[in-house]
């Protein structure tokens, strides 16, 4: 069942750019918490991260440094290395595993614009995320705690696909 997009286009429209980026900013690195993809963030220090949702005008603007994401202010388009462009449905297929990342990219339903060695790197990240639930509640919590959200996680899980 897909997920109706009309109230967080909405939210992205009503909410100052300022504020999405930095909510967005600690949500990743909070997200990346236990994941060995964030060791592989080190590659992109200093890179600045733009990315445009198309439908709902917003331009979220981020900086990479020591492995987190860190919200930027405004940059200039000759002042970013990298800027990911689509629609909010297509960021959330990506967001949601519900699509490919090559097959987004292909289809030029999101695009890179900037650096191609970044670009290319950023978007080989995305392709190879294989998020690990187990690693992030124990990353959060500790190994002895993580041990009940993650069993009601994995049953809510275990639920959706039945």
């Amino acid at each position: 069942m897909p997920i109706p997009l009309q109230p967080l286009s909405l939210a992205f429209r009503l909410t100052p750019a300022a504020l999405q980026t930095e909510l967005l900013s600690r949500l990743f690195n909070h997200l990346l918490r236990g994941q060995t993809i964030a060791g592989q963030l080190e590659a992109l220090e200093g890179k600045r991260l733009a990315i445009e949702i198309t439908d709902s005008a917003t331009l979220l603007n981020f900086t990479l440094r020591r492995g987190r994401l860190y919200r930027t202010g405004n940059v200039g388009r000759e002042d970013r290395d990298v800027c990911i462009r689509g629609r909010l449905e297509h960021f959330w297929q990506l967001a949601a595993r519900q699509e490919d990342p090559d097959t987004l990219f292909f289809n030029r339903q999101l695009e890179i614009e900037g650096e191609t060695e970044t670009g290319l790197y950023i978007k080989n990240l995305l392709d190879s995320l294989d998020y690990d639930w187990e690693a992030h509640f124990q990353a959060v919590l500790g190994k002895r705690l993580a041990k009940l959200p993650l069993a009601v996680w994995q049953g809510r899980v275990t639920r959706a696909r039945s």
